[in-house]
């Protein structure tokens, strides 16, 4: 009982967290409004904790999302605690929300089993429907929730038929041994597992949703959506590639060849044509999941590795651009016009520096997390022997490079004095603090790779 009630340690964490962010609304509201995001914090902290120090007998897999979620939500909540409370919309069942969207990531990262994959996904969907519109005196939000909850419904009904043909075929819901099982209906239905997994991971051609729900979305919420959710989804691909029977991925994988090329020239392609920050950013995650997807065609040739590696630092990356935005804005809607930015790096110099290195690390210029991470994908994607999909993507990349400069180059374009914008109110101190835990990260991960690379290289040996 002990060993289980261990292992079960993080699910219960985030799923008790939920309930405790729920019951702050029993306290005063001055109260309430300081402490419920301290107690989200907490609880948020506590999988990572379990991840380093205790792991119980969870796999190594287990362990590394565990961790690397726990970080996402704890550097979420930091990021929304000053940003929803100035603009109305902070509250118990916003962090409810949260921990609770941070739990169904969890389980469809870990997921081994079919049914078990189906809830998490939906767990941690339904959540984030609500957080994109969390805002309710905001239109765009209500509208960019619409545009995510319709599609993704269509997305899960795709994907559950395609679940109910694997287990036709082969009568488990295990995940290995139905695939395992091969044949043309195993075949068919994981094709339609993986469309569905494609639209919740933003790879083209159903990406469309992806531009109008991160910029309708708070910006911390569009952090979270673009970093917990992509993670998560991301491990289920890494795991359905991994256990497909080798005559299956014959079958998919020119398929999968398609949409990562695809999914990489709408992403970069895309970005350089956008006046909107967030939309911009929202292009840069569609091209950064089609690298992702080529670590996937290599999952065996040390493309799962890469994908590891990249994921933590794609989530620093992501957390640190959206939430410098969120801190960029004033108390009404997120600056987002990339004219808006000009001059800001003369006016917010540490906001704007983090903003700087987030972006470089997206363009993947050295030394950062992004760099190492590109090197490693295309490394695997080599190995596997896709030469002309990894000779694309560097050529995508170097596309990247374009959309991210512009903005830093906008970012210290000089204005006249009377021209410089209003200084807002402070961000506060958990938003700078996680600026600066994400900024000090994409350097550290990209001058020193070693340390995460040897534990990951361990968690894939296991």
């Amino acid at each position: 009982m002990a060993a289980v009630l261990t292992d079960l340690a993080p699910h219960l964490a985030l799923a008790v967290g939920g309930l405790a962010a729920l019951g702050t609304a029993w306290l005063p509201r001055a109260a309430a409004r300081s402490l419920t995001p301290v107690v989200a914090a907490l609880f948020a902290l506590l999988p990572g904790l379990w991840a380093v120090w205790t792991g119980g007998e969870a796999s190594g897999m287990t362990r590394f999302f565990a961790g690397l979620l726990s970080v996402i939500t704890l550097a979420v909540t930091g990021l929304l605690a000053r940003f929803a409370d100035r603009r109305g919309f902070a509250g118990d069942a916003l962090y409810g929300l949260v921990l609770w969207s941070a739990l169904g990531m969890l389980l469809l990262a870990e997921s081994t089993d079919w049914i078990m994959l189906l809830l998490g996904l939906e767990l941690a969907s339904l959540c984030l429907y609500a957080l994109v519109a969390a805002r309710t005196d905001d239109g765009l939000g209500a509208e960019a929730a619409l545009k995510y909850f319709l599609p993704g419904a269509v997305g899960l009904a795709v994907m559950t038929f395609g679940v109910s043909l694997v287990y036709a075929a082969s009568g488990s819901l295990d995940i290995a041994d139905s695939l395992a099982a091969g044949g043309p209906l195993v075949a068919a239905g994981l094709a339609l597992a993986l469309v569905g997994l494609g639209f919740k991971l933003s790879l083209a051609p159903v990406h469309l949703w992806t531009p109008d729900v991160y910029q309708g979305a708070p910006a911390p919420v569009a952090a979270f959506l673009s970093t917990g959710s992509k993670a998560a989804v991301a491990a289920a691909l890494l795991h359905l590639c991994a256990e497909a029977p080798p005559e299956t991925m014959d079958v998919l994988a020119p398929a999968l060849v398609a949409v990562a090329a695809l999914t990489m020239a709408v992403g970069n392609l895309g970005a350089l044509l956008q006046k909107s920050v967030k939309r911009m950013l929202a292009f840069s995650s569609i091209g950064q999941m089609g690298y992702l997807a080529m670590a996937a065609l290599a999952v065996n040739d040390g493309g799962g590795e890469a994908a590891l590696y990249y994921l933590a630092a794609y989530a620093l990356m992501d957390l640190g651009a959206f939430g410098a935005v969120g801190a960029l804005s004033g108390d009404g809607p997120d600056r987002d016009a990339i004219e808006s930015y000009r001059g800001l790096g003369y006016v917010y110099p540490w906001r704007c520096g983090a903003l700087c290195a987030c972006l470089l690390s997206l363009a993947g210029l050295p030394p950062t997390a992004g760099f190492m991470g590109k090197f490693l994908v295309f490394g695997a994607a080599l190995r596997a022997g896709y030469v002309g999909l990894a000779v694309f993507g560097i050529l995508m990349a170097v596309v990247g490079i374009f959309y991210a400069l512009r903005l830093v180059a906008t970012l210290y374009m000089r204005q006249s004095v009377e021209a410089l914008p209003v200084l807002p109110a402070p961000t506060g101190p958990a938003a700078a603090a996680v600026l600066w835990a994400v900024s000090a990260g994409v350097l550290a991960l990209g001058l020193f790779p070693g340390p995460l690379l040897a534990a990951i290289a361990s968690i894939v040996g296991e």
